[in-house]
């Protein structure tokens, strides 16, 4: 089985009497729906419904819960946990150091010891697990990142930045790490009126060319007027987040969206549910 090591995550551990309550009040994701043996996505948001941190939350035993984070966020995410602990009866610390292995496909041919091993859920049709603890040497990063750039998956750092974007415009609301029928959370009020009104324009695409795509942050352009930004690259594939009305205004014209001096094709990913606009909105519209 493929696998990467991510030198780059961390492991929060929250946990005791109050642990699920208390992180199910604040946070996007669900804890109703969360199963044993998997990795959520979720998000903790501002006030206003914008991503401050986001991550992947499993279970840890009763009671108990580990939050994979950016590790370089995480001392920032534990912070603002602290701030809405108040009086609930929760430990919040990071776990102790643990590899952060992702491995992929069907096979059982990668080697793990010690290892807690759960299913990424933000991955429909391949199979991808996490694994935490352990012994692994070597890996594929190039791989990895290809795997999760042909499959539509956005993280921060690499694809926007904390405070930039709101659940739906990172597919949150797609990929499960958005719960519609949950009570209230840090941010529901606008994520909920995003997805009861359909207002959401801005999406994750997949970006190809025909030629080496240029740095992630290069805005991408049609006639000039910009439609998004891309995200991470791997090659001639790439992420990107762009407003799918003005895409769709493109693609109805005729006119090329340009990365740079690129011209690049943009897909929505195949298994989300989310379509280009019937009726485009014109580019000038905010």
């Amino acid at each position: 089985m493929p696998f990467a090591l991510l030198t780059d995550r961390a492991l929060i551990s929250v946990s005791g009497p109050d642990a699920e309550h208390f992180l199910q009040n604040i946070l996007t994701t669900d804890l109703d729906t969360l199963a044993p043996g998997q990795a959520k996505p979720g998000a903790l948001l501002a006030p206003q419904g914008k991503i401050l941190f986001d991550f992947l939350i499993l279970r840890a035993g009763d009671n108990a819960f580990h939050l994979e984070c950016r590790a370089d966020l995480a001392d920032d995410f534990m912070r603002r946990l602290m701030l809405y602990k108040l009086r609930a009866k929760v430990e919040i610390a990071k776990a102790d150091q643990r590899l952060v292995v992702v491995a992929w496909g069907n096979d059982s041919t990668a080697s793990q010891s010690d290892s807690t091993r759960v299913a990424d859920t933000r991955f429909r049709d391949v199979e991808v697990e996490r694994r935490y603890g352990g012994m692994a040497e070597g890996g594929d990063l190039a791989t990895w990142q290809a795997l999760r750039i042909a499959h539509g998956i956005a993280e921060s750092g690499s694809d926007y930045q904390p405070g930039d974007a709101f659940p739906h415009d990172v597919l949150l609301d797609e990929t499960g790490g958005v719960g519609f029928r949950k009570g209230c959370y840090v941010g529901q009020e606008v994520v909920s009126r995003m997805q009861h009104r359909g207002t959401a324009r801005r999406r994750v695409l997949i970006a190809t060319a025909e030629r080496p795509l240029p740095v992630p942050g290069t805005e991408l352009t049609v006639d000039g007027r910009p439609v998004g930004t891309l995200g991470s690259t791997t090659g001639t594939a790439g992420l990107a987040i762009a407003r799918i009305d003005r895409v769709k205004a493109a693609l109805d014209a005729g006119q090329p969206v340009m990365a740079g001096d690129v011209t690049v094709a943009l897909t929505i990913p195949a298994w989300a549910k989310f379509t280009f606009p019937q009726e485009a909105v014109g580019a000038e519209e905010a």
